[in-house]
C-alpha cells in the first residue's frame, strides 16, 4: 500500500491535493520509501495516477483528489481512500484498521483547498 504524504516521514500531515504533493509514502516495503512526484503538476511530465500506477501502486490513500485522478487511478485497478486528514501514521493505521474506505472526488466546494 503506497499513501499521499508530504516529506518528513509518519509525522507529517497528509497533503490536501492528492496531485500537488511533491512525495509519496510507501508501506509495501515496511520501510519509509519516498516515491516523488515527477508529474507535469511538479514541473515534470505525465500525470500523478500514471506514474504511482507503474510503480506498481494498489492503494492510494489521499485528503482530495479530482475526478480525472479518481477515474484515471481507478482504471489502473488502483484503489482509491479519499478525506484522509491527520499524519501519515496515523492515516496508515486507520486504513489497516478498516476506518477509512470509499473515495469520492473533491467538487471544490467547504474545505477543499486546491
Amino acid at each position: 500500500m503506497r499513501a499521499q504524504r508530504r516529506p518528513g516521514g509518519l509525522d507529517d500531515l497528509v497533503g490536501q491535493h492528492f496531485g500537488r504533493v511533491p512525495t509519496y509514502y510507501d508501506t509495501d516495503t515496511g520501510e519509509v520509501e519516498v516515491l516523488p512526484n515527477e508529474s507535469e503538476h511538479m514541473g515534470g511530465s505525465g500525470l500523478p495516477a500514471e506514474h504511482l500506477a507503474q510503480a506498481g501502486v494498489d492503494v492510494v490513500i489521499c485528503s482530495g483528489l479530482g475526478r480525472r485522478a479518481l477515474a484515471l487511478l481507478e482504471s489502473y485497478g488502483v484503489e482509491v481512500v479519499t478525506g484522509a486528514s491527520g499524519t501519515v501514521g496515523e492515516v496508515i493505521r486507520a486504513w489497516q484498521e478498516g476506518r477509512l474506505g470509499g473515495a469520492a472526488p473533491c467538487d471544490h466546494g467547504g474545505g477543499c483547498a486546491h
